[in-house]
Protein backbone atom coordinates (compact mmCIF):
# COMPACT_ATOMS: atom_id res chain seq x y z
CA UNK A 1 0.00 0.00 0.00
CA UNK A 2 2.76 2.35 0.60
CA UNK A 3 3.88 2.08 -3.03
CA UNK A 4 0.73 2.85 -4.23
CA UNK A 5 0.89 5.83 -1.95
CA UNK A 6 3.64 6.94 -2.98
CA UNK A 7 2.78 6.59 -6.66
CA UNK A 8 -0.06 8.69 -6.04
CA UNK A 9 1.62 11.23 -4.20
CA UNK A 10 4.30 11.08 -7.14
CA UNK A 11 1.57 11.61 -10.14
CA UNK A 12 -0.06 15.00 -8.17
CA UNK A 13 3.17 16.29 -7.48
CA UNK A 14 3.98 16.53 -10.54
CA UNK A 15 0.98 17.28 -11.58
CA UNK A 16 1.19 20.68 -9.06
CA UNK A 17 4.70 21.07 -10.51
CA UNK A 18 3.24 21.51 -13.91
CA UNK A 19 1.15 24.38 -12.74
CA UNK A 20 3.86 26.17 -10.84
CA UNK A 21 6.11 25.87 -14.50
CA UNK A 22 2.85 27.17 -16.06
CA UNK A 23 2.27 30.09 -13.85
CA UNK A 24 6.06 30.82 -14.00
CA UNK A 25 5.78 31.01 -18.00
CA UNK A 26 2.58 33.10 -17.01
CA UNK A 27 4.21 35.65 -15.78
CA UNK A 28 7.22 35.80 -16.84
CA UNK A 29 8.41 38.93 -18.51
CA UNK A 30 5.15 40.85 -17.86
CA UNK A 31 5.12 44.10 -16.57
CA UNK A 32 2.48 45.45 -13.76
CA UNK A 33 0.44 46.82 -16.37
CA UNK A 34 0.09 44.09 -18.51
CA UNK A 35 -0.37 42.15 -15.10
CA UNK A 36 -3.40 43.59 -14.88
CA UNK A 37 -4.61 44.70 -18.03
CA UNK A 38 -8.16 42.82 -18.72
CA UNK A 39 -8.60 41.81 -22.73
CA UNK A 40 -12.24 42.74 -22.08
CA UNK A 41 -13.97 44.75 -19.54
CA UNK A 42 -15.46 41.44 -17.97
CA UNK A 43 -12.46 39.16 -18.64
CA UNK A 44 -9.95 37.93 -16.20
CA UNK A 45 -6.38 39.19 -16.54
CA UNK A 46 -3.50 37.10 -16.26
CA UNK A 47 -2.99 38.74 -12.86
CA UNK A 48 -6.09 37.99 -11.11
CA UNK A 49 -6.35 34.19 -12.70
CA UNK A 50 -2.79 33.70 -11.05
CA UNK A 51 -4.19 35.04 -7.81
CA UNK A 52 -7.83 33.04 -7.82
CA UNK A 53 -5.68 29.67 -8.73
CA UNK A 54 -3.18 30.15 -5.88
CA UNK A 55 -5.87 31.78 -3.54
CA UNK A 56 -8.31 28.63 -4.60
CA UNK A 57 -4.87 26.16 -3.54
CA UNK A 58 -4.00 27.96 -0.40
CA UNK A 59 -7.72 27.87 1.10
CA UNK A 60 -8.27 24.30 0.22
CA UNK A 61 -5.41 22.38 0.84
CA UNK A 62 -5.01 24.83 4.82
CA UNK A 63 -8.77 23.27 5.08
CA UNK A 64 -7.64 19.74 4.20
CA UNK A 65 -5.12 19.82 6.20
CA UNK A 66 -7.02 21.30 9.17
CA UNK A 67 -9.30 18.37 9.00
CA UNK A 68 -7.16 15.74 8.08
CA UNK A 69 -5.49 16.88 11.38
CA UNK A 70 -8.75 16.61 13.44
CA UNK A 71 -10.84 19.43 12.94
CA UNK A 72 -14.63 18.46 12.31
CA UNK A 73 -15.64 19.09 7.92
CA UNK A 74 -17.09 22.09 7.56
CA UNK A 75 -21.02 21.92 6.93
CA UNK A 76 -24.10 22.54 4.48
CA UNK A 77 -23.84 26.31 4.86
CA UNK A 78 -20.97 27.07 6.52
CA UNK A 79 -17.85 29.44 5.63
CA UNK A 80 -14.82 29.64 7.49
CA UNK A 81 -11.16 30.61 6.86
CA UNK A 82 -9.22 27.87 7.53
CA UNK A 83 -6.69 28.32 10.22
CA UNK A 84 -2.54 27.63 8.30
CA UNK A 85 -3.10 29.63 4.82
CA UNK A 86 -0.52 31.86 4.06
CA UNK A 87 -2.82 34.49 2.29
CA UNK A 88 -2.95 36.20 5.91
CA UNK A 89 0.72 36.82 5.20
CA UNK A 90 0.37 38.18 1.49
CA UNK A 91 -2.18 40.00 1.74
CA UNK A 92 -0.71 43.15 2.26
CA UNK A 93 2.37 42.75 0.48
CA UNK A 94 0.33 41.89 -2.31
CA UNK A 95 -1.73 45.44 -2.13
CA UNK A 96 -5.09 43.49 -2.44
CA UNK A 97 -8.17 45.24 -0.42
CA UNK A 98 -10.58 41.76 -0.83
CA UNK A 99 -11.61 40.49 2.23
CA UNK A 100 -9.52 38.13 3.99
CA UNK A 101 -11.74 34.72 3.41
CA UNK A 102 -12.00 35.84 -0.32
CA UNK A 103 -10.99 33.18 -2.97
CA UNK A 104 -12.28 34.91 -6.04
CA UNK A 105 -15.30 32.43 -6.45
CA UNK A 106 -17.83 34.94 -7.31
CA UNK A 107 -15.88 38.16 -7.98
CA UNK A 108 -17.84 41.07 -9.86
CA UNK A 109 -15.98 42.55 -12.92
CA UNK A 110 -15.43 45.48 -10.85
CA UNK A 111 -13.26 43.41 -8.48
CA UNK A 112 -11.60 41.73 -11.18
CA UNK A 113 -10.78 45.20 -12.29
CA UNK A 114 -9.90 45.56 -8.52
CA UNK A 115 -6.63 43.76 -8.71
CA UNK A 116 -3.87 45.77 -7.73
CA UNK A 117 -0.63 46.80 -10.55
CA UNK A 118 2.33 45.41 -8.54
CA UNK A 119 5.21 43.39 -9.65
CA UNK A 120 4.29 40.12 -10.73
CA UNK A 121 7.26 38.66 -9.11
CA UNK A 122 5.11 39.40 -5.98
CA UNK A 123 2.63 37.17 -7.83
CA UNK A 124 4.85 34.65 -8.42
CA UNK A 125 6.36 34.25 -5.12
CA UNK A 126 3.03 33.99 -3.77
CA UNK A 127 1.90 31.23 -5.81
CA UNK A 128 5.47 29.78 -5.24
CA UNK A 129 5.01 29.42 -1.31
CA UNK A 130 1.53 28.20 -1.53
CA UNK A 131 3.09 25.60 -3.82
CA UNK A 132 5.34 24.70 -1.49
CA UNK A 133 2.71 24.32 1.35
CA UNK A 134 0.80 21.91 -1.08
CA UNK A 135 3.84 19.91 -1.80
CA UNK A 136 4.57 19.53 2.38
CA UNK A 137 0.65 18.88 3.03
CA UNK A 138 0.66 15.82 0.13
CA UNK A 139 3.67 14.52 1.57
CA UNK A 140 2.09 14.29 5.12
CA UNK A 141 -0.75 12.04 3.86
CA UNK A 142 -1.16 8.24 4.61
CA UNK A 143 -3.14 6.32 2.43
CA UNK A 144 -6.14 6.14 5.06
CA UNK A 145 -6.40 10.20 4.34
CA UNK A 146 -7.24 9.59 0.36
CA UNK A 147 -11.18 8.30 1.40
CA UNK A 148 -11.80 10.17 4.38
CA UNK A 149 -14.31 13.03 4.55
CA UNK A 150 -13.35 16.35 4.53
CA UNK A 151 -16.32 18.59 3.19
CA UNK A 152 -20.07 17.81 3.62
CA UNK A 153 -21.06 20.75 2.22
CA UNK A 154 -21.56 18.86 -0.91
CA UNK A 155 -23.43 15.91 -1.71
CA UNK A 156 -21.85 13.43 -1.91
CA UNK A 157 -19.51 14.05 0.49
CA UNK A 158 -16.20 15.38 -0.74
CA UNK A 159 -13.00 13.07 0.46
CA UNK A 160 -9.33 14.27 0.70
CA UNK A 161 -8.45 12.41 -2.95
CA UNK A 162 -11.57 14.08 -4.79
CA UNK A 163 -10.35 17.80 -2.80
CA UNK A 164 -6.74 17.25 -4.10
CA UNK A 165 -8.19 16.60 -7.65
CA UNK A 166 -10.49 19.24 -7.33
CA UNK A 167 -7.98 21.87 -6.34
CA UNK A 168 -5.53 20.80 -9.37
CA UNK A 169 -8.34 20.44 -11.91
CA UNK A 170 -9.22 24.02 -11.26
CA UNK A 171 -5.50 25.50 -11.22
CA UNK A 172 -4.69 23.69 -14.81
CA UNK A 173 -7.93 25.54 -15.78
CA UNK A 174 -6.96 29.02 -13.99
CA UNK A 175 -3.27 28.62 -15.36
CA UNK A 176 -4.51 28.02 -18.79
CA UNK A 177 -6.39 30.79 -19.31
CA UNK A 178 -3.78 33.16 -17.78
CA UNK A 179 -1.55 31.69 -20.78
CA UNK A 180 -4.14 32.13 -23.29
CA UNK A 181 -4.48 35.69 -21.98
CA UNK A 182 -0.98 36.50 -22.06
CA UNK A 183 -1.32 35.78 -25.91
CA UNK A 184 -3.77 37.82 -26.62
CA UNK A 185 -1.33 40.49 -24.97
CA UNK A 186 1.28 39.80 -27.17
CA UNK A 187 -1.63 39.72 -30.14
CA UNK A 188 -1.24 42.84 -32.14
CA UNK A 189 -4.83 44.97 -31.92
Amino acid sequence: MEAEQNWAISILEDGFGRVRESVEHALLGLSPEQLVRQPAPAANSVGWLVWHLSRITDDHFAELAHVLGGAEPPRKRERRIPPGQLWSEWRDRLGTLYPEGSTGNGHTPEQVAAFPRIEPVLLSEYHAAVHERALETLRSLVPEDFGKIVDLRWDPPVTAAVRIMSILNDATQHVGQAAYVRGLLASPA
